[in-house]
């Protein structure tokens, strides 16, 4: 079901850089879009397959995603990405880029801090000024 993927340990204060947050926010984004669309098509028919084309692009995302979280920050044990031999549902997919989706939220509440009635990033272990959003995690305001 499963590849295996080349990781480093996962990203945590204090060594989360601007950089991370660069990347952080372009994976982010990537699969929020995936999540989006995704659920469009979950409420058309939750049994389609999702074609090769769109599952291509999901799986490069899972790849750089495994790669930022690192091993002990992928979310799903002894998953990597689908197989483009057997293309899995739609559903499936949507249930994966959700699980991804609350990995990267860790993410944020980890390396982030409350700060002037918002959200911003911490860098190298000490608080910045780079906004960011409030971790789903934590729930409303």
């Amino acid at each position: 079901m499963s590849k295996p993927a080349k990781t480093k340990p996962p990203v945590a204060p204090p060594d989360f850089t601007i950089g991370h947050i660069a990347e952080f926010e372009r994976l982010e984004g990537q699969l929020d879009a995936f999540y989006a669309e995704l659920q469009t098509l979950v409420k058309k028919n939750p049994h389609d397959k999702l074609n090769a084309f769109k599952l291509a692009l999901v799986n490069a995302s899972l790849r750089s995603a495994n790669l930022f979280l690192g091993e002990g920050g992928v979310p799903v044990n002894d998953f990597r990405e689908f197989s483009d031999a057997d293309l899995p549902s739609s559903s499936d997919v949507l249930f994966i880029v959700s699980q991804y989706l609350a990995a990267f939220d860790r993410v944020r509440a980890r390396n982030g801090v409350a700060k002037y009635g918002g959200w911003a990033w911490v860098v190298g272990g000490k608080d910045t000024e780079l906004r960011t959003k409030r971790p789903r995690s934590l729930g409303p305001k």
